[in-house]
């Protein structure tokens, strides 16, 4: 299970009017605990007005770099985001999560190979740390980026993105998408079926692209993911990470549960059983005991409260992370499960 370590802001840079990225100061002693695979992300714990507060954010660095920074874009109602865009300063603590995630690009200077990165808004972050670690490490290998966002002035990193291709001509291209203001070069609107077939099927017909991968919301997602299928992609070359997906409703076999279940939860080596009722989000009975069942988003979308089902069976509302070979193996997302047996055992400590 990931253990917190508490890290100094060593330096915080308003990348745009609502975005910032955060770089931390790692001790010696820790490069290795946060040693990470591009695409991976950190999770950030504080308090703010008297309430915890964990949020995952993806490292947006080249993995080659001794730099550990994560982009953060303040969005409305977001109590960490504002917190970070508006309160934090240079000298200020955090606690931080070592890297995790499945959504990454594994580098190999030997590779010479062609990728191609959708991108929208926030979405740039983790597709920045590939990027970076791309160029710098794999130096055969070729990227193109689709990167969407309203306007110019919304695109983080823009400036250090087209500081990349003037360095990078051969090895990098980026196709901006604006759907507020006209731009010389970019194309307006959003990045739908229409920019994706003009990218892979017209202007990129003739390469081969060895992987996709795509971060924003859920729609550009699903689209973009159709999109590649329709024009015989092969699934296992796409991969994907949410930023935001839709409110879950709850599946029919969630709403049809009736009762409760006897819990045995086991968390660094040690076993505690409770009473849940069968309606309840696991993860939110486990933290409303008093356990430190690991968790960041409470949305399904990152990989931090994976734990394993060793005994009964648990039904989750969404999942855009697991597999079904991980799904069938017992794997599940605790802040999105409930049990639907009288006994259920989840092992964290297995995962």
């Amino acid at each position: 299970m990931s253990k917190f370590h508490t890290l100094k802001i060593k330096e915080i840079k308003q990348e745009t009017e609502k975005a910032v990225s955060i770089a931390f100061t790692v001790p010696t002693d820790l490069a290795s605990t946060f040693s990470f695979i591009p695409g991976q992300y950190i999770t950030l714990k504080t308090e703010i007005k008297g309430e915890e507060v964990r949020r995952a954010y993806s490292i947006c660095s080249s993995s080659s770099s001794t730099e550990l920074r994560v982009a953060v874009k303040a969005v409305e109602k977001g109590l960490f985001s504002n917190h970070a865009v508006s309160i934090l300063k240079e000298g200020d603590s955090l606690d931080v999560a070592p890297p995790e995630g499945k959504f990454v690009l594994e580098t190999n200077a030997a590779n010479t190979k062609n990728y191609i990165a959708f991108a929208a808004g926030s979405g740039i972050t983790p597709i920045m740390s590939m990027i970076k670690s791309v160029l710098t490490q794999e130096m055969s290998s070729k990227f193109v980026l689709v990167y969407g966002n309203k306007s110019e002035e919304d695109a983080i990193f823009k400036a250090e993105l087209d500081a990349l291709v003037a360095t990078y001509p051969k090895q990098l291209e980026i196709q901006y998408v604006f759907s507020k203001k006209l731009h010389d070069g970019a194309l307006f609107g959003r990045i739908d079926k229409s920019v994706t077939n003009l990218l892979v099927k017209n202007k990129h017909k003739n390469i081969s692209f060895d992987g996709y991968f795509l971060c924003g919301p859920e729609a550009m997602i699903n689209t973009v993911t159709e999109t590649l299928k329709e024009n015989n992609v092969e699934a296992g070359k796409i991969h994907f990470e949410l930023f935001s997906v839709a409110e879950a409703t709850g599946s029919d076999a969630t709403k049809n549960l009736d009762g409760n279940s006897l819990v045995t939860v086991v968390l660094d080596d040690e076993e505690t059983t409770i009473e849940v009722s069968k309606k309840e989000i696991l993860l939110n009975a486990m933290l409303d005991k008093d356990l430190d069942a690991p968790y960041s988003c409470q949305g399904g979308i990152c990989s931090s409260c994976i734990g394993k089902v060793t005994e009964g069976k648990a039904v989750m509302d969404n999942n855009a992370i697991l597999t079904d070979s991980e799904i069938a193996d017992g794997y599940i997302l605790t802040c999105q499960a409930h049990a639907t047996t009288d006994k259920l055992k989840i092992d964290f400590d297995d995962v």
